[in-house]
């Protein structure tokens, strides 16, 4: 790869991370608040409930980056199991069900989980100065 482009690669990756982080954290919100938008509220004792707790915390943490990697596994689970409840019954291809944001979040939470939560996160300031043993 060249140089000149493979040196913004923390920096893009920092982006999607927050970008991604703040798209998931608004689904929740619209689960969970109404807003943006002009959906109700769902009751928080349901099963969307509780996805829109998973997707509002969950987004927060990771576009903030605390705690990235527990909450991208979490997030990337629900959306699996978004898909395969919601989903997958109207069809396997998620450009017929309509599961293409859930397939698409899935893999770039499991993505951010894999990687962490990189430069311009909570995590690496809390891990600045720590020393990693040799093997």
């Amino acid at each position: 790869m060249n140089d000149t482009v493979s040196r913004f690669a923390p920096h893009t990756y920092a982006l999607l991370r927050i970008v991604i982080g703040v798209l998931f954290a608004m689904h929740g919100s619209q689960k969970l608040f109404g807003a943006p938008g002009d959906n109700p509220p769902v009751e928080l004792a349901s099963l969307m409930g509780v996805a829109g707790i998973i997707e509002f915390i969950g987004g927060l943490l990771i576009a903030v980056g605390f705690l990235t990697r527990p909450a991208a596994f979490i997030s990337s689970g629900t959306m699996a199991v978004a898909y395969f409840m919601a989903h997958a019954p109207g069809g396997l291809l998620p450009i017929i069900n309509k599961g293409e944001p859930a397939v698409i979040y899935c893999f770039v939470f499991l993505y951010i989980w894999a990687h962490g939560s990189g430069i311009w996160s909570i995590d690496s300031l809390l891990h600045r100065g720590r020393t990693v043993p040799a093997v």
